[in-house]
């Protein structure tokens, strides 16, 4: 059976984040804790946008693209909207990373090319 709350620090660990990340998030209007005295109390709702919002992260989203997202789910509607921009959403950060990567080989293929160069050159002077 799910839990029906979850604390800061439970989060925190399930997600390896600092405490401070998820007060980031709730000082932003992202998730809306519960209060119990100093205690923050999270939904199921609240652990999803935030297992959401870091998975986004780590593809490379910025926090207003992942919690645009997000909030385009409509569970009583189909998500076709929603779906369709998560498309071109990694459509578009897949093309730059690839960009970035053939960027990446011209440099390091022109870095082999000149220390080919210089040990050339230290060899010809032997």
């Amino acid at each position: 059976m799910a839990k029906s709350t979850y604390t800061i620090s439970e989060l925190a660990n399930e997600f390896g984040v600092t405490t401070r990340t998820i007060r980031f998030y709730e000082e932003k209007g992202l998730v809306h804790p519960r209060r119990e005295g100093q205690k923050r109390l999270y939904s199921p709702a609240d652990r999803v946008r935030i297992k959401l919002i870091l998975r986004g992260k780590r593809i490379g989203m910025s926090l207003r693209e992942s919690v645009e997202l997000i909030d385009m789910y409509d569970p009583e509607h189909n998500n076709r909207d929603q779906l369709h921009s998560l498309i071109r959403t990694v459509q578009d950060r897949r093309a730059r990373l690839l960009r970035q990567k053939q960027d990446i080989e011209d440099m390091l293929a022109g870095l082999d090319e000149v220390q080919a160069l210089c040990e050339r050159g230290l060899e010809d002077q032997q």
